[in-house]
């Protein structure tokens, strides 16, 4: 098993934001966390990456707790995420941000960095442009690209604007607001209501389920 969540409390101060969540992702998959805007899906990604930890519950990535591990640590052990908004390096060039994701391993590899500009072949074009002059979707790929450099065995993306994966063979946690597209290209997913898990099943399963359509896809 890649991640394993169970029974996570997670609090801002006062507020309870995630109630006992419990989910998990398998080796290879593509995992969708979908929900309204404040249902909590961003914090379940902070507190797996470490930038936040549960009042109670555990997590577990390839067999190891992490709850308490500090972020920086868990980018070693193999686990990515790309924040929303991207928060790349703006006056860097693409090459430069490329080159920063990889500070985990013992030097930069050229395979690395054509293996990103094989997935993406609009950021070899701009390897010497400066990343803040890029658009959106320049952008998000090259947070993308980034993330990849470091070798994730588990990427993590937070609301990303591409309508395609350029990640194949990566397993992939993926929160999304767009319940069409996250379920389109998801093994499974997980609804996420005021911070507590309503529904779960394939992909497939809960698109055609008449509460998500309802509820997400404006059926």
């Amino acid at each position: 098993m890649m991640l394993k969540v169970d029974d996570i409390h997670v609090y801002y101060g006062q507020i309870h934001a995630i109630k006992g969540v419990s989910f998990e992702v398998h080796e290879g998959e593509i995992v969708s966390l979908i929900g309204a805007n404040g249902a909590g899906k961003s914090t379940v990604l902070k507190t797996i990456s470490g930038l936040m930890h549960p009042k109670s519950g555990s997590i577990s990535f390839l067999g190891d707790p992490i709850a308490h591990t500090e972020a920086y640590k868990l980018v070693n052990r193999g686990l990515a995420q790309v924040p929303e908004g991207r928060r790349i390096f703006l006056q860097m060039t693409v090459r430069e941000n490329l080159d920063m994701g990889a500070y985990t391993q013992k030097e930069v590899s050229d395979a690395d960095i054509e293996d990103v500009f094989r997935r993406f072949p609009r950021l070899k074009e701009r390897e010497k442009q400066i990343a803040g002059t890029l658009s959106g979707g320049e952008q998000q790929m090259l947070a993308m690209g980034r993330a990849m450099m470091s070798h994730p065995k588990l990427l993590m993306l937070d609301e990303p604007s591409m309508g395609e994966f350029h990640a194949a063979g990566t397993t992939i946690l993926l929160v999304e607001q767009n319940a069409g597209k996250a379920l389109a290209v998801a093994d499974r997913a997980y609804v996420l209501e005021q911070g507590r898990i309503t529904l779960s099943g394939t992909g497939a399963d809960l698109a055609a389920s008449d509460a998500v359509k309802k509820a997400y896809l404006g059926g």
